[in-house]
């Protein structure tokens, strides 16, 4: 995945993204000492992850869905990072839950990087003033996230996300998924998030 790009393995997390599939389906990648995983909903998240942990105490859970604020408390509760950071009020509800529990979870901002009506995520106008309040709450910013458009070229729309962090002083990028996390490492991912190539086709990622 790194040699490709020139890069170091440690300088790129593999998430491996367990939404969909069960404990056992799981355990075989835990066996062979993937400790990084994504999950879609904070519900399914929860019937499956707290047994799982309790065997293997150093997993990281990472959300990579979108996360509605009514389930703030908890995803901080039980998730090491977000991905899906989009808007003023997932902010209020995720700083008021992350206060409440005395825990700071990092955060990647999602942007909306092909301006697709139907996506979440930050607008392109929006990010300066939104990455302002993210600091202003005191929640600790890992980066920017991004899913570009289906069924097009991705390599520019990483290599915009690439320029939008480098230009706000962030080195976190979390981009590219199965089909297209190769073209995201080359052009600076820190995070990829797959799913498919690594479970098969009932959970894509």
């Amino acid at each position: 995945m790194c040699k490709p790009a020139r890069r170091e393995p440690g300088d790129v997390t593999l998430i491996a993204v367990s939404k969909t599939h069960p404990s056992e389906a799981i355990r075989p990648l835990l066996d062979a000492g993937q400790r990084v995983f994504g999950e879609n909903r904070v519900q399914e998240a929860e019937g499956k992850w707290p047994a799982l942990r309790e065997e293997y105490s150093d997993i990281a859970l990472h959300l990579i869905g979108q996360l509605q604020s009514n389930k703030a408390e908890e995803a901080v509760a039980l998730f090491d990072c977000i991905h899906s950071l989009d808007r003023p009020s997932l902010l209020k509800a995720l700083a008021k839950a992350m206060d409440k529990a005395g825990r700071r979870v990092p955060c990647f901002v999602q942007v909306n990087i092909g301006n697709e009506a139907q996506k979440g995520g930050c607008s392109l106008a929006g990010l300066p003033s939104f990455l302002g309040e993210v600091q202003a709450a005191e929640i600790p910013l890992a980066g920017l996230m991004c899913i570009p458009p289906a069924d097009i070229e991705p390599a520019p729309f990483f290599a915009l996300l690439a320029k939008l962090a480098a230009d706000h002083g962030l080195t976190g990028l979390s981009m590219g998924m199965s089909g297209d996390y190769e073209t995201a490492v080359m052009l600076g991912a820190t995070h990829v998030r797959v799913g498919t190539a690594l479970f098969g086709e009932r959970g894509k990622g």
